[in-house]
């Protein structure tokens, strides 16, 4: 395939942006895992048989196990003379209709745009914002939103669900809450971390980070609904950030919980300069992949 970028002349190789969201109950994760049905798996299948170029998925990142995503976000790079068929036309938007009869109902791309070779969408991102549904009533979910929607044994107090959880926010070392991984950095500016409970009677959990390191979200929720539920405080939560290890006094909550909302980029004359930053600020394991979202 040729690797230069696409000219107004035509030719060359031009780079798509993907809004992606699925159903992660049924998939071993985002990446490619050999014999497993994974995200990206299905994803690279369907663009491949569309575009009939094989193609390689950038994604924002990278979850695991039965999380799931509304706005998620990836690139891949593909000749331009993929999109020039008849029934593309040249614009990559026809690529949603095109590959929603491809797809399986668990997984939808929701809109395709062309973009400069600028963006990344990893390192061009300034922060990614999750979603967290956590049930705390006796019979737990709604079967109708059991899917995507966590439960916990015991009975939580909002108001300290919310105390615990703004202890945590800021520019720390999340060590405690986060799965070891040689060579990476588990410092991480949290932006949000917030709960409110909705008509249903479930409670919402808003987090937003720059980035998030592997199982880190889910730990974040288990250790303040230990002190929700009232058998920690709030003392106890904020000393976490004390740790320099993984600690086992931290739950880690259920998958099917967390949902990928949204990530933010900066315009696209920031992209470069964000993409130089990021890749400074994380160190060479995470550069080459070896570090994946909060799993969330």
């Amino acid at each position: 395939m040729p690797t230069d970028p696409a000219t107004p002349a035509g030719g060359g190789v031009c780079r798509l942006r993907l809004l992606v969201g699925y159903d992660g109950t049924e998939f071993s994760g985002w990446a490619l895992q050999p014999g497993r049905r994974t995200v990206a798996g299905v994803l690279t299948d369907a663009l491949t048989t569309v575009l009939r170029e094989p193609v390689r998925l950038t994604v924002a990142g990278r979850t695991d196990a039965g999380v799931h995503a509304s706005g998620q976000v990836a690139h891949l790079d593909v000749p331009r003379a993929a999109l020039e068929t008849r029934s593309i036309h040249g614009d990559p938007s026809t690529l949603v209709r095109r590959l929603a009869k491809l797809l399986p109902d668990d997984v939808r791309v929701k809109s395709v745009d062309e973009v400069s070779h600028d963006f990344d969408a990893r390192f061009s991102a300034l922060r990614r914002h999750y979603e967290y549904r956590l049930a705390d009533a006796p019979w737990g979910p709604e079967p109708v939103s059991a899917r995507t929607t966590a439960d916990w044994p015991r009975p939580l107090d909002l108001d300290a669900l919310n105390a615990a959880s703004a202890t945590l926010v800021g520019l720390n070392d999340f060590a405690a809450f986060c799965r070891f991984r040689p060579g990476s950095t588990t410092i991480r500016d949290l932006q949000r971390f917030s709960w409110h409970r909705a008509e249903d009677g479930v409670l919402v959990g808003r987090v937003s980070a720059d980035a998030f390191c592997w199982s880190m979200v889910r730990s974040l929720v288990g250790a303040v609904a230990t002190v929700a539920e009232g058998r920690r405080d709030v003392d106890w939560c904020a000393g976490l950030l004390r740790e320099t290890e993984r600690s086992a006094q931290v739950p880690v909550a259920q998958a099917r919980g967390l949902c990928l909302i949204g990530v933010d980029y900066p315009p696209p004359d920031q992209w470069a300069a964000r993409n130089a930053t990021t890749r400074d600020l994380r160190d060479a394991d995470e550069v080459t992949g070896g570090s994946g979202c909060c799993g969330g």
